[in-house]
């Protein structure tokens, strides 16, 4: 009768799973919304107190006798974000973003100061791009002088989560791998990189300690009765949201390939050993299991087709419907969907643009199939140095809202030349989070539960969901990608001189 819960802290929202391991089903799903502060130099922003808030808002919706049979929670949050606290625990500013691009200057001299990009890979397995934590710290030298001089502890969206939910503070492996500090051969913190980013400072007194995946901690006592939660709660590390949606869609073992579709596009695989690429085509990452996690990501996702609805008029809810009747290559029309900028390739100054408008094809259908491709094309470029490094994979498993769309399902199996499974939970992240809970709480008593085996047990397939490729489609979208490569060769130009 026990249930674990999963929070994902994300971009536009938290959301919360409650799941029942012993049943095998998710007994209640929450959501509460996210603003977000948008500055004209590319900043984005959120303050912690609204993750807070929301999470409060989640467990409010949950009836007192769910809350009272929780025994574990699992939070995920949005890699690379910022939050700086002070000696007493209190936040000294907004948190910067992952999708924060007005740190590029401050990346570019971090990575001079550490003998360059290829240096740095060869250092940490990692160069710092625009959105990764190390650039945040300059930033905030110089432009929140009072806030650098007061901070104690740099904590990752997720684990300020943790530290509100057990008054602890601490960090794991895989979120970790985002901030650019850390040596993701070694696991452990990379002082030439720490230097890098400040010569005058010691950062590593200013980062929590790192822990096991397994690793957990009470919940502070105050914080489970302002909840209605039972004291014993224990709390598991947590992770990343791509870290907690591999877990979420099963990829704990090696051979398998998952995409998120979310507000980035994500695509990463799970390895026992570091995978590191001196070009830096993906980032290197540990995996908040134990092993490591190789990762793509795009900066622009679900953000492209919402961004094309909310402009005619409708829902993404919708959008199916709506781009019904259109075929592959959107008329013509092709769409490089940097809205925010884009981290793969390496743009961060790049903005979105509509390519090959003529006077038949400018329709809401054509222009939301157009972001919808835009996006998918923008992963697979990515996934292309993967096929040229030499992996190979035999199925994608889906996650993330895109995943909710058939139309996009079918998209990702075409362009991609594979099948595509989505498990029965759409929640990736959260459930990923609730699943590592399950497991840390096993690990913390006793019990010698092996997380692969978890993931087999409990991340089940949702077979109407699938999608295999359709010959007369993939010939379509191989003409159609490769016109998305020259559009995209000139913007690389382009950007690369401004």
């Amino acid at each position: 009768m026990s249930l674990v819960v999963g929070i994902d802290v994300g971009t536009q929202s938290v959301k919360l799973v409650a799941y029942d391991p012993a049943a095998r089903r998710v007994v209640a799903t929450h959501s509460q919304p996210l603003q977000l502060i948008a500055g004209d130099d590319g900043s984005r922003e959120q303050k912690a107190e609204w993750w807070i808030d929301a999470i409060r808002a989640c467990f409010a919706k949950l009836d007192s006798a769910s809350r009272a049979r929780i025994i574990a929670i699992g939070v995920s949050g949005q890699q690379h974000g910022f939050v700086p606290v002070d000696a007493a625990g209190h936040v000294l500013a907004p948190a910067k973003l992952w999708c924060d691009t007005s740190t590029q200057r401050e990346c570019d001299e971090i990575m001079a100061g550490a003998g360059g990009a290829r240096h740095c890979v060869e250092l940490a397995g990692n160069p710092i791009l625009a959105g990764y934590t190390a650039s945040k710290l300059p930033w905030t030298c110089k432009h929140r002088p009072d806030v650098y001089q007061q901070l104690a502890t740099i904590l990752l969206p997720h684990d300020y989560v943790n530290f509100w939910l057990t008054g602890e503070r601490f960090m794991e492996y895989g979120d970790a791998s985002g901030t650019g500090w850390l040596d993701v051969r070694n696991r452990r913190w990379s002082k030439q990189m720490l230097a890098a980013t400040d010569p005058q400072r010691d950062l590593s007194t200013c980062l929590p300690p790192l822990v096991e995946a397994n690793a957990s901690f009470r919940i502070a006592p105050a914080i489970a009765d302002e909840l209605g939660l039972p004291r014993h709660v224990c709390v598991s590390t947590g992770g990343g949201d791509n870290m907690m949606a591999a877990i979420g869609t099963g990829n704990v073992a090696s051979g398998m390939l998952s995409m998120s579709l979310g507000t980035s596009g994500t695509l990463f695989a799970y390895v026992d050993h570091p995978v590191v690429d001196d070009d830096a085509n993906w980032a290197a990452f540990c995996s908040s299991t134990g092993g490591w996690l190789p990762l793509i990501c795009t900066m622009n996702c679900t953000v492209a087709t919402e961004s094309v609805a909310r402009t005619f008029g409708f829902s993404t809810r919708d959008g199916d419907a709506v781009m019904a009747g259109t075929a592959p290559g959107a008329s013509g029309l092709v769409m490089l969907p940097f809205l925010n900028g884009e981290r793969t390739p390496d743009l961060p100054n790049a903005r979105g643009s509509l390519h090959g408008i003529d006077m038949g094809n400018f329709t809401r259908a054509n222009a939301y199939r157009a972001a919808m491709e835009g996006a998918t094309y923008a992963v697979r470029n990515g996934y292309d140095a993967w096929l040229t490094a030499g992996l190979h994979f035999d199925a994608i498993r889906l996650t993330g809202g895109g995943s909710q769309s058939a139309a996009w399902r079918q998209m990702v199996a075409d362009v991609f030349e594979l099948p595509v499974e989505v498990p029965v939970q759409s929640e990736g992240a959260a459930f990923g989070a609730a699943l590592q809970a399950f497991w840390a709480y096993d690990c913390a008593n006793s019990g010698s539960a092996d997380l692969a085996a978890i993931a087999r047990e409990h991340v089940l397939i949702a077979p109407d969901l699938s999608a295999r490729p359709n010959a007369e489609s993939v010939a379509a979208y191989r003409s159609h990608y490769h016109q998305f490569l020259r559009h995209l060769q000139s913007t690389q130009l382009f950007y690369a001189s401004h």
